[in-house]
């Protein structure tokens, strides 16, 4: 499954350093806003031991990643949803991502411009927040609108819409985001079609050192429960090949920190890892957490999950331990699940599957 995530922020806050770190592609990062017009778009590939290890465990002869595209959307100025800066464009985009990542200026740099009146990331932060309501206000009143002539024909479907939308309705104007709520299954397909931007997860990036951020600020993240993580975007850019003794030697942590953010992404939408490996290939699956080994066997090929009959589950570790399926099988350790199995992360399956 392909997963999109949108990188936004303000001008200058480091959103297309951070891109070229994801992608290492080189983007106009130049020190004024609005140098990135059109969104980069970059595909990634997901850094994963397992695929690594299990592909020199059976001897493949290609390893196949999970891939996540990021899209370096332009800087954001308030008034956005009235058509100030990009405006309606820089919005349009943001529709088109499964979850968004706030890059938030908490670094001091008196050598690269600010376009906010000072350093506030609860401000900032509110300010986005607030652009996406005031346009997906205008998208819900007018549909609203539309949906009252509807159901007064009869419609009993454009009822159900119509409830939603009003609830929806009410959140924006009290200022509040649809996806910090709790929707039940029929809800969160009605809200999802719309692809209200305000409705979608987000997470949000610090740029910067925890030390730039005080304990209050970051208390009300907390209290939130807003998903965050510290990057020091310059930095981790300029160490991006370091190898982990480099990092440690320099005082940074063992991982890049992109890795964090690719995993948070992950978790942020509920999106878990399955394997399949063999001689061919090892190759990594994306879906979602909860799906049952049909929808996986789907994620393979189609027909596979119509045609599902059962599915052979060790967990890859286990399979290491054991030297492989031979010795997996002597132990009995490979496990044979049907229709209503739940998969789990990291997961290596096979499915069986017939006309």
């Amino acid at each position: 499954m392909a997963l999109h995530i949108g990188i936004v922020g303000f001008p200058n806050v480091g959103k297309s350093t951070l891109f070229q770190l994801i992608t290492k592609k080189q983007v106009d990062i130049a020190n004024y806003p609005f140098c990135t017009i059109d969104p980069n778009v970059g595909v990634v590939a997901v850094p994963d031991i397992r695929v690594d290890r299990l592909a020199e465990l059976t001897h493949s002869a290609k390893k196949v990643y999970t891939t996540i595209e990021f899209v370096d959307i332009a800087g954001l100025v308030e008034g956005a949803s009235k058509g100030e800066g990009l405006g309606n464009k820089f919005l349009a985009n943001i529709r088109e991502v499964d979850a968004i990542v706030y890059v938030l200026r908490c670094f001091k740099n008196e050598n690269i411009v600010n376009t906010r009146p000072n350093i506030d990331i609860l401000k900032d932060k509110e300010i986005l927040d607030m652009e996406m309501i005031l346009k997906d206000l205008e998208t819900v009143e007018k549909r609203l609108s539309s949906l009252e002539r509807e159901v007064k024909s009869g419609d009993k479907k454009a009822l159900k819409e119509l409830e939603t939308l009003k609830k929806v309705d009410v959140l924006l104007k009290e200022g509040k985001m649809p996806s910090d709520s709790e929707w039940d299954e029929e809800d969160s397909k009605i809200i999802k079609s719309y692809q209200l931007l305000s409705s979608k997860p987000r997470l949000y990036l610090l740029n910067g050192e925890e030390k730039d951020v005080s304990l209050d600020v970051l208390e009300v993240f907390k209290k939130n429960n807003w998903r965050y993580i510290f990057m020091d975007v310059l930095t981790e850019s300029e160490s991006g090949d370091m190898t982990v003794e480099e990092r440690e030697s320099f005082g940074l942590s063992p991982e890049p920190k992109m890795n964090e953010l690719i995993k948070e992404s992950y978790d942020l939408l509920g999106l878990i890892t399955f394997l399949t490996t063999g001689p061919d290939e090892t190759r990594a699956w994306t879906i979602h957490r909860g799906y049952k080994a049909p929808k996986a066997g789907g994620a393979i090929h189609t027909d596979f999950e119509e045609t599902f009959i059962k599915a052979e589950i060790i967990n890859w570790e286990k399979l290491i331990e054991l030297n492989g399926f031979v010795g997996a099988r002597e132990k009995g350790a490979i496990r044979t699940e049907g229709k209503e199995y739940v998969v789990n992360d990291g997961d290596v399956i096979e499915i069986k599957s017939g006309k």
